[in-house]
């Protein structure tokens, strides 16, 4: 029971984490709380669901949702940048939108089902055998594998670079002759790009694309984010990013683990709360460190004299 819920739990973790690696992008590395995750999620999901059961091959059909979700940042990054929208009420606009551009996608279905369809899945569990779970986690840490590698080095490039000093300090990044607006709407385009694939990944795992699965989105990604930070703090870069899927994977075994708990009379509906409730206290956790180890440090000083 355990091992099955800890398999259940990697396995989505890995597909999410990948949406969480989009998160962090624009809330760590550019500051900005970005709430259109809400709608490019699910618009990742419609574009491959909808290109999918039209004969589509997935794997096309999953680089096309990632193509629409950077089409959302880019979107989002010129009503920020050129409209001088707040990036709170930018990420409103884009994700009040998205609902009912996402509909249209879907054909004007809320929900679009892929059972029987061939999905990126698929082929590992024909040519290996594998169970659905055992192919998403494998397929999916080869792509979070490809995406890291190649966030990495981008990152260290002379764009990249610039792309994190806008996040760290905008003012002194114009005054170098960084053209910050132009690294802002980057960060959004590869941000809502991997948010979508994400989205995409999660549609072919579970069968099924639905226009209320970006509910709660943000935060499951700031939690994944924050989480990974708590557990392993202060690294570089590769790290950070690698991090964020043992961070992904402990949210949903936490949710996991909560909602199969036989002594509690958990619904489904009630896991937005949780999931609320936990990231609210993992945000605080790091005020709870700080307070102990100014505490701790008091005893010792205290001590010495």
């Amino acid at each position: 029971m355990i091992l099955d819920v800890i398999s259940s739990s990697f396995s989505q973790g890995v597909v999410w984490a990948v949406m969480a690696i989009g998160v962090y992008i624009t809330f760590r590395l550019l500051d900005i709380a970005d709430l259109s995750a809400e709608g490019v999620f699910p618009l990742g999901g419609a574009i491959a669901a909808i290109l999918i059961t039209n004969g589509l091959n997935p794997f096309f059909a999953t680089a096309a949702a990632f193509a629409g979700g950077a089409a959302g940042g880019l979107l989002a990054g010129w009503i920020h940048t050129k409209l001088h929208i707040p990036p709170l009420l930018t990420g409103i606009l884009l994700q009040t939108g998205l609902y009912s551009v996402n509909f249209q996608v879907m054909g004007g279905r809320s929900n679009l089902a892929l059972l029987g369809q061939e999905t990126i899945f698929t082929p590992m569990e024909d040519m290996f055998g594998f169970s659905k779970n055992m192919s998403v986690t494998v397929l999916g840490l080869i792509i979070l594998a490809i995406i890291i590698i190649l966030l990495v080095l981008f990152l260290h490039t002379e764009m990249g670079l610039s792309l994190r000093a806008t996040g760290d300090n905008p003012r002194m990044s114009e005054a170098n002759g960084i053209n910050t607006n132009r690294m802002k709407t980057l960060g959004y385009i590869i941000g809502n790009g991997l948010i979508a694939l994400s989205g995409a990944m999660v549609a072919q795992k579970d069968g099924f694309a639905d226009l209320s699965m970006g509910i709660g989105t943000i935060v499951i990604g700031l939690a994944s984010v924050i989480i990974a930070e708590v557990v392993i703090p202060n690294q570089s870069i590769g790290f950070r990013l690698t991090s964020i899927i043992l961070g992904s994977f402990i949210y949903r075994l936490i949710i996991d683990f909560i909602l199969n708990q036989p002594w509690i009379d958990i619904r489904p509906t009630d896991l937005r709360l949780f999931s609320a409730i936990l990231l609210g206290f993992v945000l605080y956790f790091p005020q709870i460190q700080r307070h102990f180890g100014s505490r701790k440090k008091s005893a010792v000083s205290g001590g010495a004299k």
